[in-house]
């Protein structure tokens, strides 16, 4: 009995281990810009674009690696995309076009 528990505990760990954890990182929207320019991530993680301007904002990327449009939203709320693709990402706001960044998706 006590070598079964054990050998749970270990395929526990293992899996554990080996698992892939994805990170959520948060991106702020303030003053008109995004808080950073460029954001490194990996596959499988996400990022919320958190709108701290008195405005709405509504970012999207034409890329063909992850395109997406997460339509108008107002002060106060955030929306999140998850990168599935390795590949860069150019990322803008559509009601202020001088809002640009990069995300760099990584296995």
């Amino acid at each position: 009995m006590r070598n079964l528990t054990m050998m749970s505990a270990a395929c526990a760990l293992a899996s554990i281990g080996c698992a892939a954890v994805a990170a959520e990182h948060e991106v702020g929207q303030k003053n008109n810009a995004f808080s950073v320019k460029a954001l490194k991530v990996k596959v499988g993680d996400s990022v919320s674009f958190k709108n701290e301007d008195p405005h709405f904002h509504n970012v999207f990327s034409l890329s063909e690696i992850q395109p997406f449009d997460l339509g108008s939203y107002p002060q106060g709320q955030a929306k999140k995309v998850t990168f599935s693709k390795p590949g860069t990402v150019e990322v803008e706001c559509a009601i202020h076009p001088a809002m640009k960044m990069v995300v760099e998706a990584a296995k």
